[in-house]
């Protein structure tokens, strides 16, 4: 039997006492395997790499695949939201709703374990969304390619819309990022002799405030970018120079082109600062698979037809959001539609007051079923 509202309620409360850093899912991925194995298993594969899983739903007329991504990892923020169900593990929580995905991936899935699709389904449980590029990490992997789909889905969870709303846009829906992480290296000394010295903290300072002028001067202001520098550590005490300066950020624009325009210029910037201070530059700028989202034409133009005319579902098209997300690099490679999911909380994703609500659940499985439902009839001959 599909998974009911209870009994998928009941699964997102259990993952979310046990959240996991990228890459280290093992509680979780036994979980996950768990009760995937409790589905009929007459049409269902399944494959694991690393702590990923793979779930291969064969379909009647395999002749086509379509794609569906959740992602399975938490986050290093200690919960304080009093909930009952509230993370066992210190210092970890499911900040960010995976849980949520998770879930309604599983209720998905619980559908078509029993009634049999028209086409192949892949369902890829994905580590590392928040730490490590997992999805570029998986794909790479080859783990993937006897079940390539050919078009994906997946969703996010979204406090600011309302319970089980779906949220979609054509084009970008959320940025590429890249971060920043700079250290400028002089020389230290004693605060009455500055000549005898190289103050990394001017050096830095000059790159900060340079920093700044890469969106307002760079990027064509119709379009969107941003740079943040929100770690900046240099020095020991106040009568003593410090040779050196760290420096992070993150880097953000809704095409792929601005990111790496806006990559140029911190690479152009941080060497100007280092040669005009004569000190040394060590810099990374680290994109990994943290590409825009840019969602297929195609597959979002069906996506929003159905969803709008969908009985029970409430549609909103969105505008874009300067959040990142590691489908992006899944979706430069297969095409396919990001979406929103709207859980209303007042508080933020990564908030440790994050509690998402749970009514989104069973919406978001039943908009999906139906969605994929209707999607499989295009490519049965």
């Amino acid at each position: 039997m599909s998974l009911t509202e209870k009994e998928l309620i009941a699964i997102r409360r259990t993952l979310h006492q046990i959240p996991e850093i990228g890459m280290l899912e093992f509680e979780t991925q036994a979980k996950l395997l768990e009760i995937i194995e409790r589905l009929p298993q007459t049409y269902l594969e399944i494959k694991k790499w690393k702590t990923a899983i793979l779930v291969h739903v064969r379909g009647a007329n395999p002749t086509y695949t379509i794609g569906y991504r959740t992602d399975i990892d938490g986050l290093p923020v200690t919960e304080q939201t009093g909930l009952s169900y509230a993370s066992r593990h210190a210092g970890r929580m499911h900040a960010c709703g995976h849980d949520i995905h998770m879930t309604v991936a599983l209720g998905i899935l619980s559908y078509f374990a029993e009634e049999q699709p028209k086409v192949n389904l892949t369902f890829i449980f994905q580590p590392a969304e928040e730490n490590a590029s997992g999805g570029k990490q998986l794909y790479e992997s080859g783990s993937l390619d006897e079940w390539m789909p050919d078009e994906i889905y997946a969703f996010h969870d979204n406090p600011g819309l309302p319970t089980g709303a779906i949220g979609c846009r054509q084009g970008t829906l959320f940025a590429g990022t890249c971060e920043i992480h700079a250290t400028f290296l002089g020389k230290s000394g004693h605060a009455a002799f500055p000549h005898q010295a190289n103050d990394m903290v001017v050096a830095g300072a000059q790159f900060v405030n340079q920093i700044q002028t890469i969106v307002s001067r760079n990027v064509d202001p119709i379009q969107a970018g941003v740079v943040t520098l929100g770690h900046f550590a240099a020095g020991t005490t106040g009568n003593v120079i410090s040779g050196k300066a760290q420096i992070d950020g993150t880097i953000r624009a809704l095409t792929q082109g601005n990111n790496e325009l806006i990559q140029k210029r911190v690479r152009k910037i941080a060497a100007g600062v280092a040669e005009s201070f004569d000190c040394e530059l060590k810099l990374d700028l680290h994109q990994g698979g943290y590409y825009p989202v840019e969602n297929n034409q195609q597959t979002t133009a069906a996506f929003i037809d159905y969803m709008k005319k969908a009985a029970n579902v409430d549609f909103i098209e969105t505008l874009p959001a300067m959040t990142g997300e590691d489908f992006g690099f899944l979706l430069s490679k297969i095409p396919g539609t990001m979406f929103w999911l709207g859980v209303d909380s007042p508080y933020s994703l990564h908030s440790e007051h994050f509690a998402p609500q749970e009514g989104a659940i069973i919406k978001g499985v039943s908009a999906m079923i139906g969605y994929l439902s209707e999607r499989q009839k295009m490519f049965v001959k």
